[in-house]
């Protein structure tokens, strides 16, 4: 049972698969009163939790790319906005929602510098071979077949970036202190953009 405090929160409604880890619901719990059929006791079904609060529902969290499809939809007639936790919104019926005049929303940009990180990383670890030289090491190789072959540096290389997005922007920006020369592809120019530019990805390789 609700208290009187949690009563005069906005309601939204949870939509999450059984076994995702949902780390920021507490934080949300403090500006928002979460509805989450995962919470029923005893357990209820998705279909069974949502007609039941059906009338009451406005917003809908979609934590992770949970689907949500026009069925689902069709049990919450007065819902006016779906809020994704994630990037995509390839999981949702975009064309129910707008048949539905439903505003969706979704992370956007939040992961990207994230992701950027990650892609650097791993380009890094690659020419580096700082992986394949913990294996080698962890194999007991150095006693027996001297030292590791040294890797390349990353410092000059010419890089093609494929889709100059928010996340490609992210991996140029951490790119450039490297002394990296950068080209990309997309699917046209950004006037903002210092970099050179090409139309297809085969005249971005050659180059």
């Amino acid at each position: 049972m609700a208290t009187v405090k949690e009563e005069a929160l906005p309601l939204v409604l949870v939509h999450r698969p059984p076994n995702f880890h949902f780390p920021f619901k507490h934080r949300l719990q403090t500006h928002f009163r979460l509805l989450d059929p995962l919470d029923s006791d005893p357990p209820e079904s998705t279909h069974s939790f949502f007609s039941r609060h059906a009338a009451s529902v406005r917003v809908l969290l979609c934590v992770d790319p949970t689907p949500i499809t026009g069925d689902l939809l069709s049990l919450l007639p007065f819902l006016q906005l779906i809020v994704g936790s994630s990037t995509g919104v390839d999981h949702l019926d975009l064309q129910e929602c707008r048949r539905r005049s439903i505003s969706v929303t979704n992370a956007g940009k939040a992961f990207s510098p994230d992701v950027a990180d990650l892609a650097v990383g791993l380009l890094i670890d690659v020419l580096r071979r700082v992986s394949a030289g913990f294996q080698y090491v962890r194999a007991g190789l150095w006693a027996q077949n001297g030292e590791f072959p040294l890797g390349f540096k990353l410092g000059g290389k010419r890089v093609g970036i494929v889709g100059l997005g928010s996340i490609g922007a992210e991996i140029a920006k951490r790119l450039e202190p490297f002394g990296c020369a950068i080209s990309y592809n997309s699917r046209r120019k950004k006037p903002s953009v210092p970099f050179p530019w090409f139309k297809n990805v085969y005249d971005l390789a050659v180059n």
